[in-house]
C-alpha cells in the first residue's frame, strides 16, 4: 500500500482531472484503496497486476530522483533524469560493465568490424521477448534505429515535433544528410543486423552502448504512435523491470520483469522513483526512510549522512564537467573579447570550492581529469581577475556593460547539486564588472528544448556526464556538426576537422595529439566555459546492498536489493 502520505503527493490537476466524478462524500479509507487504480494518469500503462509501493516492504525500491524524465522514449532524450528510468525499462546492444566503463554483451552477445572499419556486424541474443510477449529480433533492432536515423520513417513521427537530435549528435547527422556517419542498417538474419558507416569510427559500439539507445518494442510503438513514451502512454523494452506507472510530477513506478534474460535479475519485485527536485528534501527523505537511495546530494551534505547510522555515503567515479554556455548569436557574445572577459571575472576555484567542497575541481579542461592524457599542457589560464575583465570589456565598446539573461536549471545535476545559488554567484562576479544579469529559469523540458529554439539562451548552465571513455563523446556532441544549435549554430572549422580526424583514427599518440588541439581552440574561443568537475555524492539506506555507481552517471538497478 501507499503510505498515509501519498494522498498528498498526487498533483492537484491529477486529482481533479481524475477524481472529479468521485462523491465527495468518499471515505478516506476508500480512496486509499482505489489510489492503485486512479494514481496512474486516469489509466494503467500496462495491463499487468498492480503491486502498490511500499517502502517499508523489502521487495519494493525507492530511488529519489533529481527530477522527473522528459519522456521514456529511448533515443528521443538527451538529460540524465530520463536515462535513469530508461536504463531501468531497456536494454542497449551493448552493455557496460557494473561500476566502470567496459563494454561488454548485452542485446547482442558478439560484435566485429570488417576488415575496411567501416561494418559493423553485431550477433544478437536469442530467446529474448519485450515485454509485450513479442519478439526481440533483428528487425526489431532495425527499426529503431531507422526511425531514429531517418527523418522520414513513419515510426519517427517528426511532425509531431520528435527531434531525436542526440542521434545526430553523437552520428554527425540524419540519413540524406552529408555529415551522416551511418549509411545503412541492415538484417543479415533473425539475429544478425550489420551497421555499414560512412568512414570508420573505433568508438561505434561504446556509443550505441550509451543509455539513450534502448531498443523499444516496434509493436508497442505502432500501438502507441505519436504519444509513445509519454506520461500516461505506454514505454516498452527487454529490460529488468516493467512500466506500471507514471504519476506526472510525484512519480514512476515499475515491476519486476519475471521473464528478464538475466538470471536472477531483478532482486526488488518493485522499483518506484520518486521525483524530489531539492537535494534537502531528497536527504530528509533518505532519513526518514520514504526513500531508499538517492543521488545529487550537495557535499556538504556529507557530514550529515556520515552521522547518521542508518546511511551510507557512496560517491560517483567523476567523469563529467559543467559549464557555462555562452552564446555568440546574442550580439555582445558575438566578441570572443567578451567571453574571455567573463571567464576572467568569474571567481571559478572559489564558487566550486563553496559548493563542491573537496569533491570538485576547477580547471581549462573541457574533458574530466580521467581524459587527462588528450588535453593540452600549453593552455593558458582563465584567472579571476576583474580588472582584467573590464579591460577587455572596454576593448570590445562595453565599458559600461551589458544586459545579460543567465538561464539556471530547475534541477539538481551532479556537477551543479545546487544550481540556483551557483547561478547566484555567477551573477554577482558579473556584476561586479558591469554585466547586469537577469536570472532565469524554466520547467526542465522545456529548458532543454527552449535553448535549442531561436534565438536561444543567451547565457545558460548546463553540463555533461560520458556516455563512454573517449575524449570524442565530450567534444563531437557539444563541438561536432549540428551541435551547437544552442549556441546559434557557432562553428569552427578546424575543430570541425580535427573531431573528423579523431574518429577515424586508432593510433593512441595520433588521437592525443589531436585532441589537445581540440582543446587549446576551445580555450581561446570560450564559447562553452568548463566551470567544475564533480566526483557526486549519493546514499543510500544501511540496509541497501548491490549498487554500484556508474561513472557514466547512470546503471540498472536490477541488482540492488535490501538486507
Amino acid at each position: 500500500m501507499l503510505p498515509p502520505v501519498a494522498i498528498n503527493w498526487v498533483p492537484r490537476e491529477i486529482r481533479r482531472r481524475c477524481q472529479h466524478t468521485r462523491p465527495r462524500r468518499l471515505l478516506l479509507l476508500a480512496l486509499a484503496a482505489l489510489l492503485t487504480v486512479i494514481l496512474t494518469n486516469c489509466g494503467p500503462a500496462t495491463n499487468l497486476p498492480t503491486i502498490a509501493p511500499n517502502p517499508s516492504d523489502q521487495q519494493t525500491l525507492v530511488f529519489g530522483s533529481g527530477g522527473q524524465p522528459i519522456n521514456l522514449e529511448s533515443g528521443n532524450i538527451t538529460d540524465g533524469n530520463s536515462i535513469y528510468v530508461q536504463q531501468q525499462i531497456y536494454d542497449r546492444l551493448v552493455h557496460v560493465k557494473p561500476g566502470g566503463t567496459q563494454l561488454i554483451p548485452g542485446l547482442a552477445t558478439a560484435w566485429s568490424v570488417s576488415e575496411d572499419d567501416l561494418t559493423w556486424t553485431f550477433n544478437l541474443r536469442p530467446n529474448v521477448t519485450f515485454h509485450d510477449g513479442t519478439p526481440f529480433n533483428a528487425e526489431a533492432v532495425q527499426t529503431n534505429i531507422k526511425r531514429w536515423w531517418d527523418p522520414d520513417h513513419p515510426l519517427g513521427f517528426r511532425d509531431s515535433g520528435k527531434p531525436f537530435e542526440i542521434w545526430a549528435n553523437l552520428f554527425g547527422g540524419f540519413k540524406g544528410e552529408q555529415a551522416s556517419l551511418l549509411q545503412e542498417v541492415m538484417v543479415v538474419d533473425d539475429l544478425t543486423v550489420a551497421f555499414v558507416l560512412k568512414q570508420p569510427f573505433a568508438a561505434f559500439p561504446a556509443a550505441l552502448s550509451s543509455g539513450y539507445f534502448g531498443m523499444a518494442s516496434p509493436t508497442a510503438i505502432v500501438k502507441a504512435g505519436a504519444d509513445y513514451g509519454i506520461a500516461g502512454s505506454i514505454a516498452v523494452g527487454t529490460g529488468p523491470f516493467v512500466l506500471q506507472d507514471w504519476i506526472t510530477g510525484d512519480r514512476i513506478r515499475l515491476q519486476r520483469n519475471p521473464h528478464y534474460w538475466q538470471t536472477g535479475l531483478p532482486q526488488a519485485e518493485q522499483l518506484v522513483m520518486r521525483f524530489i527536485t531539492d537535494p534537502s528534501a531528497r536527504m530528509a527523505e533518505l532519513r526518514a526512510g520514504t526513500v531508499d537511495f538517492t543521488v545529487d546530494l550537495a557535499p556538504d551534505q556529507r557530514r550529515e549522512i556520515e552521522a547518521d547510522a542508518n546511511l551510507e555515503p557512496v560517491l560517483r567515479p567523476s567523469f563529467n564537467v559543467g559549464y557555462l554556455a555562452l552564446n555568440p548569436s546574442y550580439k555582445p557574445l558575438a566578441d570572443v573579447r567578451v567571453r574571455r572577459a567573463i571567464a576572467h571575472a568569474l571567481n571559478r576555484q572559489a564558487i566550486v570550492k563553496a559548493f563542491g567542497g573537496d569533491l570538485a575541481t576547477a580547471d581549462e579542461h573541457f574533458t574530466p581529469p580521467a581524459l587527462s592524457k588528450y588535453q593540452s599542457s600549453t593552455l593558458g589560464q582563465y584567472a579571476y581577475n576583474p580588472d582584467r575583465a573590464q579591460q577587455l570589456l572596454k576593448a570590445a565598446g562595453y565599458a559600461q556593460g551589458f544586459d545579460l539573461d543567465l538561464w539556471y536549471m530547475p534541477v539538481s545535476r551532479p556537477y551543479y547539486p545546487t544550481p540556483k545559488l551557483i547561478a547566484e554567484a555567477f551573477a554577482a562576479d558579473l556584476r561586479a564588472v558591469g554585466i547586469k544579469v537577469r536570472l532565469q529559469t524554466k520547467d526542465w523540458a522545456a529548458y532543454l528544448a527552449d535553448r535549442n529554439s531561436k534565438p536561444g539562451f543567451q547565457a545558460f548552465m548546463l553540463g555533461w556526464t560520458g556516455d563512454y571513455s573517449d575524449p570524442d563523446n565530450f567534444y563531437y556532441p557539444h563541438f561536432g556538426p549540428g551541435a551547437t544549435t544552442d549556441l546559434g549554430n557557432w562553428q569552427n572549422a578546424q575543430v570541425l576537422s580535427l573531431l573528423e580526424a579523431g574518429r577515424r583514427s586508432s593510433d593512441a599518440a595520433e588521437r592525443a595529439d589531436i585532441y589537445s588541439k581540440i582543446d587549446a581552440i576551445l580555450f581561446k574561443e570560450a564559447v562553452r566555459l568548463p566551470i567544475v568537475h564533480s566526483q557526486p555524492l549519493l546514499a543510500q539506506g544501511a540496509n541497501v546492498m548491490g549498487w554500484q555507481p556508474s561513472p557514466l552517471a547512470s546503471e540498472p538497478f536490477s541488482p540492488i536489493g535490501k538486507r
